[in-house]
């Protein structure tokens, strides 16, 4: 156990080594490392359950996850950067999640007037390209939040939000998305980002999100 321990752990620091070094590193590089980290813990307890080496699984588990991490980052990667690309100017964020998602917010200025689930001209300069950029892709999927501010009822909230949500997967369904790669969803007033009381934090709470993700093996 202890062989195992020592192989696995020395694995996973060198991940952790590589993905906490000065030099800046890509996504790629990142997603290179972790998958390292992980994939050495896993081979070595699969190795010594199995009766193996575990110091040789550690090994192959370690390239296994490596392999795996930069292919998934590579893809990812390759996506943000069309998604910025399509969004460049637009006020549209464009990060990353901690489950390796990407997530494009939409702020109120650009998605839909108070009260209305209907697509402001501002956007449709944003989904345009962004529906390009997806039109050939036939793995990633898609979610769509919508969100609004704390002014009104649950009972109007909640409803308007998942309309918002649904202009949004129609507009790019019409563009060449396919509809069954999107899911919907509203949520409301339920998840603000910031403080209601004053109207530059409503106009930030009422939003479009969109995530997007590689499909579970």
């Amino acid at each position: 156990m202890n062989r195992l321990l020592t192989h696995a752990t020395a694995f996973t620091l060198a991940a952790a080594a590589l993905a906490g070094c000065e030099t800046p590193m890509s996504e790629r590089q990142k997603g290179t490392a972790t998958g390292a980290g992980i994939g050495a813990v896993a081979g070595a307890v699969i190795g010594k359950a199995t009766g193996g080496s575990a110091g040789r699984s550690a090994v192959i588990g370690g390239a296994i996850g490596a392999v795996a991490g930069n292919l998934w980052s590579k893809r990812q990667e390759d996506r943000r950067a069309a998604m910025e690309q399509a969004t460049r100017g637009t006020g549209v964020d464009v990060t990353r999640t901690a489950d390796n998602q990407l997530k494009l917010n939409i702020p109120s200025d650009l998605s839909f007037d108070t009260g209305s689930a209907a697509i402001k001209p501002e956007m449709r300069t944003v989904l345009d390209p962004f529906a390009d950029s997806l039109r050939g892709d036939t793995t990633v999927l898609l979610s769509i939040v919508g969100h609004t501010d704390s002014t009104g009822s649950e009972a109007i909230n909640n409803p308007l939000s998942l309309a918002r949500a649904q202009s949004v997967r129609d507009y790019l369904a019409a563009r060449g998305v396919s509809s069954a790669r999107i899911q919907i969803a509203g949520h409301g007033e339920r998840e603000p980002i910031a403080d209601n009381s004053t109207e530059a934090g409503r106009a930030r709470n009422r939003r479009v999100e969109i995530f997007l993700r590689e499909p579970a093996a």
